[in-house]
């Protein structure tokens, strides 16, 4: 029997928080964290490789290359970054460090974008799972 994928009705947003704990005060989780340059040591199926090219961050992905634009460093732990797709579509990825006590958590908000299945939707939150256990485990060891 052939499985059924289901395709949600996209008028209204959906999203899955991904929390992880690190053992590290947030100070030193965001000043890691937040260096694009660190990106393909804990996100190597987002992307490659990365560089500053003429005032942008150029990324090489398995979707092509694609433009990553960060929120200014800030206090606050705030990560979010804009995608730019090779087709031309932005994918807005919400992320921040929040401190508890003398932990961090680490919280990337994925949202379902258009047309996405419950599968690939249910791929993309366990692929960004992957990714921040990928970044305790460096900066825990």
């Amino acid at each position: 029997m052939a499985a059924l994928i289901r395709v949600t009705d996209n008028s209204s947003p959906e999203s899955v928080h991904v929390a992880v704990w690190v053992d590290r005060p947030a100070s030193a989780v965001y000043a890691y964290a937040a260096d694009p340059r660190n990106l393909p040591t804990w996100a190597p199926g987002l992307l490659t490789s990365i560089d500053q090219v003429d005032g942008s961050w150029v990324a090489q992905s398995p979707l092509g290359e694609v433009v990553v634009e960060f929120t200014p460093p800030n206090d606050l732990g705030v990560m979010d970054h804009d995608v730019h797709l090779p087709d031309g579509q932005v994918v807005h990825n919400p992320f921040r460090v929040l401190q508890g006590g003398d932990h961090a958590e680490l919280v990337f908000s994925v949202r379902r974008l258009p047309g996405m299945t419950d599968e690939q939707f249910a791929t993309d939150h366990g692929s960004v799972r992957k990714d921040l256990e990928a970044l305790k485990a460096i900066l825990e060891g």
